[in-house]
């Protein structure tokens, strides 16, 4: 049993909603992929990002926006500031995947493993008397703000976080890529998945007909 949103260090944090709205349309990303997102999984140095188990049960590396780059930066500093505090609390670590903890005590407490996105609280497991940090919910905190965003902007149309994906997958298609390199960005498994954006998006780059007398 978990107990989650118990308080044992609430630091001053800023809201991230608004860098994940910008990884969800600069990458591509779905939600979920976004909020679970790893330490190690935002490379720097390459500028790229890697999402492990995707929905097609595949990892795949999508290019991080220059644009963003400082302010990824700087949110990894709080994120290392963070965890720096938790462990001087006494906290017990994040949580890991499969049998990963067995097989290195030690993990859930290194920087590579901390989520990219931490809940603002530590979670208490009742049975162990364990305080661990969840990444972001993002069923309730990233939409509720995405929603938020959406009315105070007053858009008339219908949007969502997977609005931002969309929208990444659409505009690449108008800039003439390749149907296989966005399929690959996107992680579809099939690229008939890929394919549906083919035809509600005419590509912007295509010359329209024109008489070689007004070449």
């Amino acid at each position: 049993m978990i107990k989650a949103g118990v308080p044992v260090y609430n630091p001053v944090w800023h809201d991230p909603y608004g860098l994940i709205a910008k990884l969800l349309y600069g990458c591509g990303l779905r939600l979920s992929e976004c909020v679970t997102l790893r330490v190690q999984d935002v490379n720097f140095d390459n500028a790229v990002v890697t999402i492990h188990d995707g929905k097609g049960k595949k990892d795949r590396t999508v290019p991080l926006p220059q644009t963003i780059l400082p302010e990824l930066r700087k949110h990894m500093d709080l994120v290392a500031d963070l965890h720096q505090k938790d462990l001087s609390a006494g906290y017990h670590g994040t949580f890991l995947p499969g049998s990963l903890e067995k097989k290195d005590k030690n993990a859930p407490k290194e920087l590579v493993w901390q989520w990219f996105f931490p809940a603002k609280t530590l979670t208490l497991i009742p049975e162990t008397g364990e305080h661990r940090r969840y990444h972001l919910h993002h069923h309730t905190h990233v939409q509720k703000a995405i929603k938020g965003a959406v009315q105070r902007a007053e858009i008339p149309k219908r949007a969502s976080c997977h609005t931002f994906r969309h929208s990444f997958a659409s505009h690449l298609l108008q800039a003439n890529y390749d149907i296989r390199t966005i399929q690959e960005l996107l992680g579809h498994s099939d690229v008939r998945t890929t394919m549906i954006y083919t035809h509600t998006i005419q590509s912007q780059t295509i010359k329209a007909a024109k008489s070689p007398l007004d070449f």
